[in-house]
């Protein structure tokens, strides 16, 4: 994991905390997470067991398996970079690439399936946008052997002769 901000406070100390502020970027192969503030807490083996992202709004982005890309925004984000799970809370937003949108209070979302989870207080509802998948391609019809007959289809095509 990648970390920049304009400011730095804290140690690499095992179960320790420590606070990043100002243009807060955050990277880990796909996964970007950008914010005013980040707290980083580190296990008691000194790894990063989770970053606590805060902005107005915190954004995070990263592409699936599929390469379609992931989108959401929060006044939080608390990522499990042990587990891979985002909690986006407080108005939050995450548009999934060709599957949809979700919003509520409270989405949780698996980085490494896509699954997510929703909650919300305000009208007590999750609002979501399912996307129809794409039709898939048009095959044009196999091309006739040499020396066959038309197919009977083409002969019945009107020609817009005769009528009147």
């Amino acid at each position: 994991m990648q970390v920049e901000a304009r400011h730095f406070d804290g140690y690499q100390k095992p179960n320790s905390v420590s606070t990043l502020a100002g243009n807060v970027v955050i990277t880990q192969g796909t996964l970007r997470a950008t914010g005013d503030q980040a707290k980083v807490f580190l296990d008691a083996s000194t790894q990063i067991s989770h970053v606590l992202i805060t902005g107005a709004p915190a954004h995070i982005q990263q592409l699936d398996d599929s390469g379609n890309l992931m989108q959401g925004h929060a006044a939080s984000i608390d990522y499990d970079s042990v587990h891979g799970i985002a909690v986006l809370a407080g108005d939050a937003v995450v548009s999934q690439q060709g599957r949809g949108t979700a919003r509520g209070d409270k989405l949780t979302y698996n980085t490494q399936t896509s699954q997510m989870t929703g909650d919300s207080a305000g009208d007590g509802m999750v609002h979501m946008i399912f996307l129809p998948k794409p039709a898939g391609p048009v095959r044009p019809p196999a091309p006739a052997a040499a020396g066959s007959a038309a197919p009977a289809a083409a002969a019945s095509v009107p020609t817009g002769r005769g009528r009147g």
